[in-house]
């Protein structure tokens, strides 16, 4: 399975004998998988199968699913239902005479009223019809998928490209922190002798010190994990299966990664601003990810 966006629209029509199904989707992006029901009083019956259908091709999103199911008019007598139409013309006329309204009854709008061309419309959906409904309920998840699928791998190509712009940034922050830890150790040596003014002080635990705050102020392991979690995300983009969760994860590690090395830039003059100038670029990257990622199934 291609990864899906969760945003997508899709409408299948199909005649049959009894009449004309009518039924759309429409998908935003959501959490889990929220389904909303626009049904006619006819076809309730068949809101719980048509559910199962949803959900054997959908994972995650907010749906929206209309159904309309016109019956063709039957021939012969007793297709109008009599009783229905004669208290709608005379509640009609009650209308016209209590506000006073100079107008006539639409018979077209009448014969829209739900039950007034259904010969015995209480009676149990016809099998025949619930099937061909829940077919076409199929078809239209097979067309919502298509067309999510190709909003998808235009958003995951997009996000393999900003991942590519990470990984240029961590390997251009690998070249200027060769340069920048001797920087710092030879910058932390200068400013310990002017506190010290001159005092005695071991040169070795001296440089023992400075060599365990540079390591503390070392952004290579942090590089190391941005590289891997950029590794791992274009996995997970070229894989099977609901994707959005696991990059929301992922997404959060790398995030962390590029604080950590916001926080340790610090102390190292250029270098150091350089250093902040590119974790800031490669955190833009990661929240313009995180933001894509929030509408993939």
């Amino acid at each position: 399975m291609s990864v899906r966006s969760m945003t997508g629209f899709a409408q299948v029509r199909r005649t049959i004998e009894q009449g004309e199904i009518v039924l759309s989707l429409k998908s935003v992006n959501h959490r889990g998988l929220d389904l909303h029901f626009h049904l006619p009083p006819e076809l309730d019956s068949l809101e719980n199968d048509i559910r199962g259908v949803l959900k054997s091709g959908i994972v995650r999103g907010h749906l929206q699913i209309h159904v309309g199911f016109n019956r063709t008019i039957a021939s012969g007598a007793g297709a109008v239902n009599r009783p229905l139409l004669d208290a709608y013309m005379r509640a009609f006329e009650e209308a016209s005479s209590i506000y006073r309204l100079d107008s006539k009854p639409d018979l077209n709008a009448a014969l829209r009223i739900p039950g007034m061309l259904a010969n015995g419309s209480d009676a149990e959906l016809e099998e025949d019809v619930a099937k061909a409904i829940l077919d076409v309920t199929a078809e239209a998840v097979a067309v919502l998928n298509r067309f999510r699928e190709r909003e998808g791998e235009a958003t995951a190509e997009e996000m393999r490209q900003r991942c590519q712009n990470i990984c240029g940034l961590v390997a251009r922050m690998e070249e200027i922190r060769a340069g920048a830890v001797p920087a710092f150790l030879k910058r932390l040596r200068e400013k310990l002798a002017d506190l010290l003014h001159g005092a005695g002080i071991d040169p070795q635990r001296l440089a023992q010190e400075a060599a365990l705050l540079a390591d503390r102020s070392d952004i290579a392991e942090e590089l190391v994990r941005l590289r891997t979690h950029a590794a791992h995300l274009n996995e997970i983009l070229a894989g099977d299966g609901e994707v959005g969760k696991r990059l929301d994860f992922l997404l959060q590690e790398m995030n962390r990664e590029s604080n950590t090395v916001l926080s340790k830039t610090g102390g190292l003059g250029d270098l150091g601003l350089t250093l902040t100038d590119l974790a800031l670029a490669a955190k833009s990257e990661i929240d313009k990810i995180r933001e894509q990622s929030l509408n993939l199934e």
